[in-house]
């Protein structure tokens, strides 16, 4: 073999070489930057839904802490909110959120509560959700 032919087979092996590191390279940082896209598209979602949960659960327990009377729409959509989030999140959190439904819900067949008797529902399905949002951003 020709010592002209080596160097160019050399020449040519070096640049498939450098040529595949740098596609495989430029591969790998989209990737990641797409899944980091889509982690952050998930939070963002969950926060929204987790923010919808808690407005309505504080209309419906502001409602019932002064009313025996239930309001079936805060109600069908504190239920819809519960639904929804049982596409999406973890089945602890779901069953935090839950748990602030019945204490809502229960509060309406309660008799009405004074301002020292009032509690907050809601703490208990926030410290969950604020834990599976957490979980998100060490992935």
């Amino acid at each position: 073999m020709d010592i002209a032919y080596l160097s160019a087979l050399s020449a040519h092996a070096g640049s498939v070489v450098g040529g595949l590191t740098s596609g495989l390279t430029s591969w790998l940082s989209q990737r990641s930057q797409v899944r980091a896209g889509q982690l952050a598209h998930e939070v963002s979602r969950r926060e929204e839904l987790y923010k919808d949960l808690i407005v309505a659960a504080s209309r419906a327990y502001r409602n019932a802490i002064v009313n025996n009377q239930p309001q079936i729409p805060e109600l069908v959509s504190l239920y819809a909110i519960v639904s929804r989030m049982r596409v999406l999140s973890s089945p602890q959190t779901v069953a935090c959120a839950g748990k602030t439904m019945i204490a809502t819900t229960d509060t309406y067949f309660a008799p009405n509560k004074t301002i020292r008797e009032v509690h907050d529902p809601r703490r208990g399905f926030s410290e969950c959700a604020r834990e599976e949002l957490q979980a998100f951003t060490l992935l």
